[in-house]
């Protein structure tokens, strides 16, 4: 792990849970998303000031969950959108409000940066075995009644979540190109921090006729963010969870937390799954294929999995959870 000075221009990834700014215990108005904006934001004022050069993604599950549900209920007055457009609708709407928290937490801690936000189109395979098997969770919990209810009305499938309630699932295929990586190299060359793969990316599919076409999906915004920070060599790519470290054994008495785990170790414990799907599983494979990914000349690039409040004590090696090609040199 890297504790000693940072070297300027450094390359960040900072990938935020879609919980972030949207977490279960708010109503969800706008005043609250954008309190909790400004909180976030200013959690990544210390990695900016200590020369590293920032790119932030955000999930949007919530939000988007909760734009398709209040247009099923209102479908008999307003014609609903399909699903690719309600992630486009979120990605507007939360980069909108960070672009605007983070340009006014940049101005109280006297730093003149430019922040903007890319709408993000990524192509999917429109074969994808995810497109029969829903497993995203997305929008407001329910109860078994109501979500029974729901279902019968608008022909959603809904699964139970991690013991909290139900909520409505739907396809998650894998990215498999980020369509506006050159807009983002260029902010990123104008010294602009880009907001970017918002909710994972606008899901959308290459036709026969060179053309793209929306489908009904949400992709997984740590993947995304994955690919991307492959893309830029990020030296470091971050994302943000509700646990300071990742642990063996979760929630068990033998429950153990890590300081480090190697690429092969990663691997080794998702074989034996310690990290399930519902759980840590999406970010150890979101950072066994950044790091598979990235070149060889470049091999000194880590995955931090860590919480908000710890984020930039994990890039400066003092918290979170380090994955790494190889093992730390002590």
């Amino acid at each position: 792990m890297n504790t000693g000075p940072v070297p300027a221009r450094k390359r960040v990834v900072v990938a935020l849970g879609g919980n972030a700014a949207y977490p279960p215990t708010i109503k969800g108005t706008a005043e609250e998303q954008l309190v909790l904006m400004r909180q976030v934001c200013a959690h990544l004022v210390e990695i900016i000031r200590a020369g590293w050069q920032l790119v932030l993604t955000h999930g949007n599950g919530p939000v988007v969950g909760n734009i398709l549900y209040r247009m099923a209920r209102t479908a008999e007055e307003l014609p609903p959108m399909p699903m690719d457009v309600c992630v486009a609708h979120s990605q507007g709407g939360m980069g909108y409000m960070l672009q605007q928290s983070f340009a006014n937490v940049l101005v109280d801690s006297g730093l003149d940066i430019v922040v903007s936000c890319v709408v993000t189109e990524v192509e999917v395979d429109a074969g994808d075995p995810a497109f029969s098997n829903p497993t995203k969770p997305v929008g407001k919990f329910f109860s078994e009644a109501d979500a029974a209810d729901m279902a019968a009305k608008t022909g959603w499938y809904f699964a139970e979540d991690s013991g909290r309630g139900w909520r409505r699932m739907v396809a998650s295929p894998k990215p498999k190109k980020i369509l506006d990586l050159k807009t983002i190299d260029a902010l990123l060359d104008a010294g602009v921090i880009p907001i970017a793969c918002g909710g994972g990316g606008v899901p959308v599919v290459h036709g026969d006729n060179g053309h793209w076409t929306g489908v009904a999906a949400v992709i997984d915004k740590d993947l995304t963010s994955a690919m991307l920070a492959a893309h830029l060599h990020a030296d470091a790519l971050i994302m943000l969870t509700g646990v300071e470290q990742v642990a063996l054994d979760f929630n068990k008495p033998t429950q153990r937390p890590l300081d480090h785990m190697t690429l092969a170790q990663a691997r080794q414990y998702t074989a034996e799954g310690q990290f399930p799907p519902g759980s840590m599983g999406p970010k150890i494979e979101a950072a066994i294929s950044y790091l598979e990914e990235l070149p060889n000349a470049n091999h000194d690039g880590e995955v931090i999995i860590t919480s908000l409040e710890r984020a930039f004590d994990a890039l400066m090696g003092r918290a979170g959870t380090h994955i790494t090609c190889k093992a730390p040199i002590r």
